[in-house]
């Protein structure tokens, strides 16, 4: 069997003060010959009294059970003759209990009860035993102390070696979900199939229908927002992504998530993207990341005020899509509409506001364009005969207007500094 991994301390301190100092040496004398007997007798009311120990005796379990009964039975014996004696073995053998409790599933009540059944049924045996062998009756006191102060020790230990393999395994666990949210978010990696659903298999993270990437701008402590340590927060994956979280949110859309995440980040800016299946959640990624970077220019029409704000991507994909070929964007509304460029800046801002109000109308009448600008019909037809002049026929081209239309998109995401409002006229 494997040994523990961690120092060993050992609290000698507690088996050599009192009350084995108070015993007689005759009392092991005594006792020796009869562990066996008195194993017998206890593992047989262990299981009795806990249900989790009716296993057959010559089961994993059932050994597992007996041999901690006989160690734990000679090593009380060994501290009534010996209270100075080494102990780091029986410690690492009650630690060792408590880690195989936590690898077989079980928690360790059942451990602990069979502990406490323990000690009644030694406490009365080994009194028996002094008493048959007519030892002083001031040997019960102590005595009794004696075999409480052994079983709370050895109680302590095995839950120590729980506890320790509870933490080793959910490291790994977490190391585990960290490297699926990795592969999950690299485009290459996410569309190998089998690689995921084996990474998944490893993290305990069934596979969802859709996912949705939140990405979390780090507070001045960084870390997860402690909104998200609730039990609705369990099946999210977390990683770093350079000084950002990312948190891969299963089945986003189901009722009260959104809402929930929002008051889990509250105080800081995070962006959702949008509901994808999960091979494409570095899509979900990009989505967000271009939404809470755009969120974040100052002068951005929808820029927060401070430093908090929650952006839903999935609201704006048109948007992100456009952000992503910014530059491509720039490039072709200098193409298409360069001819805007050699009027005043007011002129060329306000053709510019009726050419996408045209694109944008069913009839491309002036009534349309008018109520659509809230200016006068009369205004609008003046500034569609311009734009006739300025375009000519194709105005009417489905290829012009769709990259116009593109352009003055472009355009309206990344405003040139210094230029204003388009007024009336």
């Amino acid at each position: 069997m494997r040994k523990e991994a961690m120092p060993m301390q050992v609290p000698d301190e507690v088996f050599t003060r009192r009350p084995w100092r108070e015993l007689p040496p005759a009392l092991a004398v005594v006792l020796r010959p009869r562990i066996d007997a008195i194993a017998a007798d206890m593992i047989e009311v262990i299981r009795d009294e806990v249900s989790a120990y009716r296993r057959p005796l010559d089961s994993a379990l059932g050994r597992d059970l007996a041999g901690s009964v006989r160690r734990a039975i000679g090593q009380f014996v060994e501290l009534t003759e010996e209270p100075h004696s080494r102990q780091e073995h029986h410690v690492r053998h009650f630690r060792t209990l408590g880690r195989l409790e936590f690898l077989n599933g079980r928690t360790t009540d059942a451990l602990q009860a069979a502990f406490r059944v323990g000690a009644r049924v030694g406490a009365r045996l080994y009194a028996e035993t002094a008493q048959t062998a007519s030892l002083p009756l001031e040997v019960v006191m102590p005595l009794h102390e004696a075999v409480l102060t052994h079983i709370n020790v050895l109680s302590n230990e095995s839950v120590k070696g729980y506890a320790a393999a509870q933490a080793r395994a959910e490291g790994g666990l977490q190391r585990s979900r960290r490297t699926l949210a990795a592969c999950l978010l690299d485009q290459r990696r996410a569309t190998h199939q089998g690689m995921v659903e084996s990474l998944a298999r490893q993290a305990e993270w069934p596979l969802p229908g859709t996912v949705a990437c939140l990405l979390v701008r780090q507070g001045a402590g960084g870390g997860r927002p402690s909104g998200l340590g609730k039990e609705r927060g369990a099946g999210i994956l977390a990683v770093t992504h350079g000084a950002d979280l990312v948190l891969i949110v299963p089945e986003p859309e189901a009722e009260g998530t959104v809402e929930w995440l929002r008051t889990a980040v509250r105080g800081r800016a995070a962006a959702l993207g949008p509901s994808v299946p999960p091979r494409d959640a570095w899509v979900s990624l990009h989505c967000a990341r271009l939404m809470l970077a755009a969120h974040a220019v100052p002068g951005h029409r929808e820029a927060p005020a401070g430093a908090e704000a929650f952006v839903r991507a999935g609201d704006g994909l048109a948007e992100a899509h456009l952000r992503h070929g910014v530059h491509i964007g720039r490039l072709l509304g200098d193409r298409v509409l360069g001819v805007l460029r050699g009027l005043p800046p007011g002129r060329a801002a306000r053709l510019a506001e009726t050419l996408d109000a045209l694109l944008m109308s069913w009839n491309r009448t002036a009534p349309e364009v008018a109520r659509a600008l809230d200016i006068h019909p009369q205004t609008a037809r003046k500034r569609l005969r311009r734009l006739e002049e300025l375009f000519g026929e194709r105005l009417s081209d489905p290829a012009f207007r769709f990259e116009a239309l593109l352009a003055l998109r472009t355009r309206a995401l990344t405003p040139v500094p210094g230029t204003r409002p388009p007024s009336a006229g």
